[in-house]
């Protein structure tokens, strides 16, 4: 949709237009506006002197550091045949400017895309800027903007994308507005709105795909929803003002229909059972309401609620004071921002509201400093019930997106007119009655220590569910109903592999789609950290060589991810499993498979984010689609790298016989350790042979003593696998071979970067350029002959063991 299609111009707007403007330059009005421009919103490191705008240099386009920290200004320098330049799009976010939102945007006519999101920027939207015919993106969410929307907004026929959230905007929304029909994404989320959500929203906006309004300040009721809103995907409306209301009318069919969050809307009366009809909706949220009757089984339904409830059970019946200690903590990120951002909820006692809009930010005055909120309550049934909900409103997507709400760090309650029996009335101790009292105090407060919101961070509950459910990733959450049906009940025809983290089974979910379900074993030497670092570490990552993660299902004691489903299994079944299992893969396919594995170490290492070090690089890790394309899975063991430290000290954990051997005997880990594993990969890739092999009772085989032994000898293709045959290209056997050599170097600092491997394998460098040979890596001397007969004898012996001894 349209969030894709901005993604596409940015590259190829980043990567082809700008390229044009070596014969072409911005016109002086243009270049007179940005200077202008940047003096209002405070941009400093714009530079002019001697430098187009158009250039691409200057401080004009930076390397995003993610989708939240753009910095870049792009040109379309086509015009008068490639000799004018024109500013089209600029994305400045997360840059803390803190100055207003410039008039002088209007001073460029060719403009399509403003993105300001999350910076400082104050006062009001200038109505000029409805004199950007051409502009289809305005992005100004998670500022300090504030006044009324301009009426002639309503002009720009061509927006596609209107985000406001997180700002102080007040008023109605303008009646003009109904003339943004090609609006498709709309958010205003988090501000001070009055008036009634317009009809026009769900009548005129034809090509809306989402419409989100929490906590606008908007008024119901809800508007039924239109038939001709045939693209509509996802709707979350929230924190309604005003009176009650029906459920909305849903005219519609919307095919596409994927998320209904209707949260705290004034909704009473019953869920209509037309709603069962929506078969594509995934998430479902009709919390905080007055609804009754049954809520539709929908296939792949998650059910979401935003709220923490806490209980104390077995009070006396009595008055007390109860403590909430809240506290933020603080996160960094090449300083574009120092917290958590704006959280807001609201805290229930006892049913009766006692915070509305209860801003962690603003009362604790910084990060790590602790808020003490007390509260009078009076507990009659003999239980106490705490209840926390998120208001709609605030920052929801630093550190990264979807996390709400700050830290709750403790609960502590007491009886204030408590008075314990004397020892003259035979009662125990002053002293005994204080301390158990105190020990009452602490232990209740300690029983809640370290819950927080359902961010995750330092959460700890008392079950496995409780204590994985509320993290908040990039992922969708299935539920054990869903996993069932679609395994049929973990039915063993359908278990399709095991490894260190249990039994992986094929699935078919209601909708069509194969998935392959992890699901974590009891014996597993793996736990909840592996589990959390897995989800953590692979929702965060998308790149075409890393197996994509569709969701997880957290329920009671079951832990499940669920992939997609990779047709071919593993590379290590494909080249060397049961002879029923192998591939016939020839060569230009088994160097398609190197070089997608390289790439994707490159992409861990260097261009992600989040440095990560895999730690088990191996070829039962590497999963195959059905074209045989490579993608690294098992992330359980992944540490991330600080790019400031030469190396991270760690309890070893991998697999013997791809374990570098700093690493290995040292601790010692840097992403060289994953260089070297590659290595290993490559070798088994080029030989079709497992790179440790065990004879019961015998010496074992290393295929990369083999290949030390054979390069001595001047034999190094006898490495290559017999199945390939002789349609290869030779050059590029060797080079494989010498870069696997070279990237088993036993001093890290000998091994090239992944980039580097990718670079050779794809022939856009020599392997002269790097390649260092040494002794042999493992530092065992065998002969030829020695050698020659172990692989002979593994050949003829169908009782070898393959060595994947994992420490974890």
């Amino acid at each position: 949709m349209l969030f894709h299609r901005l993604v596409f111009a940015s590259i190829f707007i980043s990567s082809c237009l700008t390229r044009l403007a070596d014969g072409a330059t911005l016109e002086g009005d243009e270049v007179e506006a940005l200077r202008s421009i940047g003096g209002t919103l405070g941009k400093t490191d714009w530079k002019f002197d001697d430098t187009d705008p158009c250039s691409g240099v200057g401080g004009w386009i930076d390397e995003p550091l993610s989708t939240y920290i753009v910095n870049n200004v792009t040109c379309d320098c086509t015009f008068n045949n490639n000799n004018t330049c024109h500013v089209t799009h600029i994305r400045l976010k997360t840059q803390n400017l803190s100055g207003t939102l410039p008039t002088d945007l209007a001073s460029l006519p060719f403009l399509q895309e403003i993105a300001l999101l999350g910076n400082r920027l104050t006062g009001a939207v200038p109505a000029a800027l409805a004199n950007l015919s051409s502009l289809t993106s305005l992005v100004l969410e998670a500022n300090r903007l504030s006044g009324n929307l301009p009426q002639a907004l309503g002009n720009l026929s061509k927006l596609e994308r209107l985000i406001l959230s997180s700002n102080n905007f007040t008023g109605e929304i303008p009646e003009t507005y109904a003339r943004l029909t090609s609006l498709e994404d709309f958010r205003i989320s988090d501000n001070n709105f009055t008036g009634r959500i317009p009809e026009f929203m769900f009548r005129n906006w034809r090509n809306l795909t989402r419409i989100i309004l929490e906590a606008s300040g908007l008024s119901g009721p809800i508007p039924s929803i239109n038939a001709t809103l045939e693209n509509l995907e996802y709707i979350t409306i929230s924190d309604l003002n005003g009176a009650d209301a029906e459920f909305p009318r849903l005219d519609a069919d919307l095919p596409s229909l994927d998320r209904v969050m209707l949260r705290s809307c004034n909704l009473i009366g019953e869920i209509p059972p037309s709603l069962a009809r929506f078969r594509t909706i995934k998430i479902l949220d009709l919390s905080f309401n007055s609804l009754s009757g049954i809520i539709p089984d929908l296939s792949g339904l998650n059910l979401d609620t935003f709220s923490l409830t806490y209980y104390a059970f077995c009070l006396a019946n009595a008055n007390y004071t109860v403590q909430l200690y809240f506290a933020e903590i603080m996160f960094t990120n090449d300083q574009s921002y120092t917290n958590l951002g704006k959280r807001i909820f609201d805290v229930y006692i006892q049913g009766q509201r006692v915070l509305k809009d209860f801003n962690i930010q603003e009362a604790a005055g910084g990060a790590g400093v602790p808020k003490v909120m007390p509260f009078a309550v009076n507990v009659t049934h003999g239980t106490l019930e705490i209840h926390l909900r998120w208001a709609g409103k605030g920052t929801t997507s630093i550190p990264v997106r979807s996390v709400y709400g700050p830290l709750i760090s403790a609960i502590s309650i007491f009886d204030p007119d408590y008075a314990p029996p004397s020892e003259i009335d035979g009662g125990i101790s002053t002293a005994a009655v204080v301390g158990i009292a105190v020990a009452g105090v602490v232990f209740a407060a300690f029983l809640i220590v370290g819950i927080v919101w359902w961010t995750g961070l330092l959460r700890r509950k008392s079950t496995l569910e409780r204590d994985l459910k509320g993290i908040e990733l990039q992922t969708n959450s299935f539920s054990l109903r869903q996993i069932k049906a679609a395994t049929d009940d973990f039915h063993a025809s359908n278990k399709i592999g095991e490894g260190g983290f249990g039994p992986v089974y094929k699935g078919i979910l209601a909708d069509g789609t194969v998935i392959a379900v992890k699901q974590l074993s009891t014996r597993s030497k793996q736990g909840n950290r592996e589990f959390v670092t897995e989800m953590g570490m692979i929702s965060a990552l998308q790149h075409p060589h890393l197996v994509k993660l569709y969701g997880c299902c957290i329920e009671g004691n079951q832990l499940m991810l669920i992939y997609e489903y990779l047709e071919n299994n593993c590379l290590a079944r494909a080249l060397f499993g049961p002879p029923e299992f192998q591939l016939k893969i020839d060569w230009a396919t088994r160097k398609k498979i190197c070089i997608g594995i390289a790439r994707g170490l490159a992409y861990l290492h260097e261009e992600s984010r989040l440095k990560i070090v895999h730690r088990d690089i191996k070829a039962t890790n590497v999963l195959l689609d059905k074209n045989l394309n490579p993608k690294i899975s098992d992330f359980g063991l992944a540490k991330l790298h600080e790019e400031d430290n030469t190396h991270i000290s760690t309890r070893i954990a991998g697999t013997y016989g791809y374990m570098a051997p700093e690493y290995a005997m040292h601790g010692r880990l840097t992403e060289k350790a994953d260089v070297y594993s590659f290595g290993i990969v490559a070798l088994e890739i080029v030989s079709g042979r497992c790179n440790t092999r065990n004879r019961l009772m015998e010496e074992p085989f290393y295929l990369l003593d083999w290949a030390h032994v054979l390069r001595e000898n001047g034999n190094l293709l006898d490495l290559v696998d017999p199945r390939i045959g002789s349609d290869c290209n030779i050059d590029e056997v060797m080079t494989m071979i010498n870069i696997a050599l070279l990237c088993t170097n036993p001093t890290a600092s000998a091994r090239p970067t992944m980039s580097s491997v990718v670079s050779v394998l794809e022939g856009k460098a020599s392997v002269e350029e790097f390649f260092i040979y040494s002794s042999v890596s493992s530092g065992r001397q065998m002969d030829a002959e020695t050698v020659k007969m172990l692989y002979q004898k593994l050949e003829e012996d169908d009782t070898d063991v393959t060595e994947t001894n994992s420490l974890q």
